[in-house]
């Protein structure tokens, strides 16, 4: 299904992109044909397809594919989901975790899935801002919940190893639909997970 991770890797595109990685490696100064870096082109061209395999997934499928009708209103929170991505201005890794609830209307998926959704849209270049508002649009749209918030906490390489280097820094982010508009809702959500917050 559209949803499911790489195994195979396409013989064509391994090809080509090992042979651009071959060139960036001599480039930069290297020996690209040393004993050490003979295979580390295929092996960076096959990491970059597995890292960015979220362009061949679909959200909105994988939340269907576990949508159950149940008569519950009461706030689903899934804390905790790690994640790992790629800034696309630098094309370096961020990682961290993300808190996710929604508050059903009729309709509620596999907690599973809500970890899901979050690799689809970590799994491409990203920027921490637009994948938090992607992950809230499809559980919204999908489930058509009363409510749904999804906050972000990240680390960015881009940041701790070059630029300005601060090593200790963290991001986060935070998008909120309906229900979580309100204070009191969005306080109580906050609250529940605030302990997992820096």
């Amino acid at each position: 299904m559209a949803y499911e991770r790489i195994e195979r890797y396409d013989l064509e595109t391994t090809n080509a992109l090992s042979e651009a990685y071959k060139n960036v490696i001599r480039l930069i100064g290297e020996d690209a044909d040393r004993e050490g870096l003979t295979k580390t082109p295929e092996r960076i061209s096959k990491a970059m397809q597995y890292l960015t395999q979220g362009y061949t997934m679909d959200a909105k499928a994988i939340l269907e594919s576990a949508k159950f009708h149940e008569d519950v209103s009461e706030m689903v929170i899934v804390k905790d989901i790690e994640l790992y991505s790629m800034c696309e201005h630098h094309m370096l890794p961020f990682y961290g975790k993300a808190h996710i609830a929604y508050i059903p209307n009729g309709y509620i998926t596999g907690l599973s899935k809500i970890a899901r959704v979050v690799d689809v849209y970590s799994r491409r270049l990203q920027v921490q801002e637009r994948l938090t508002e992607q992950i809230l649009s499809a559980i919204k749209d999908t489930l058509n919940p009363h409510g749904v918030a999804v906050v972000i906490e990240a680390s960015h390489l881009c940041m701790m190893m070059r630029g300005v280097s601060k090593q200790n820094s963290v991001t986060t982010t935070s998008a909120f639909f309906g229900e979580f508009e309100k204070n009191e809702t969005r306080s109580e959500f906050l609250k529940l997970i605030t302990n997992k917050l820096h």
